[in-house]
């Protein structure tokens, strides 16, 4: 996914803020924290893994589905990948 290297800027804080969110869950359950505390925490990450997701599917679209200079097998083979992907996360 050569193409993501160019929106790397955006998306590697994307991924590090995530990295912190799952360090404050982390915490909040060494130290003990309420069980509505740590709920809050992990819907948090969810909504930004789930905010990532968004954007690279955007993403793949554009450059595995919709450019209008894929041939048929590439489009399809785009296709593919982006359905295995909503499979897995629909599990």
């Amino acid at each position: 996914m050569s193409h993501l290297a160019h929106s790397h800027s955006s998306l590697l804080p994307r991924v590090r803020r995530i990295a912190g969110q799952v360090g404050a869950v982390e915490r909040a359950l060494q130290s003990d924290a309420g069980c509505s505390e740590v709920l809050h925490l992990v819907a948090a990450v969810r909504g930004a893994v789930n905010g990532l997701l968004d954007e690279i599917i955007a993403e793949h679209l554009q450059e595995h589905v919709a450019r209008p200079d894929l041939s048929d097998e590439e489009r399809a083979k785009g296709a593919e990948d982006l359905l295995a992907v909503i499979r897995r996360y629909a599990k």
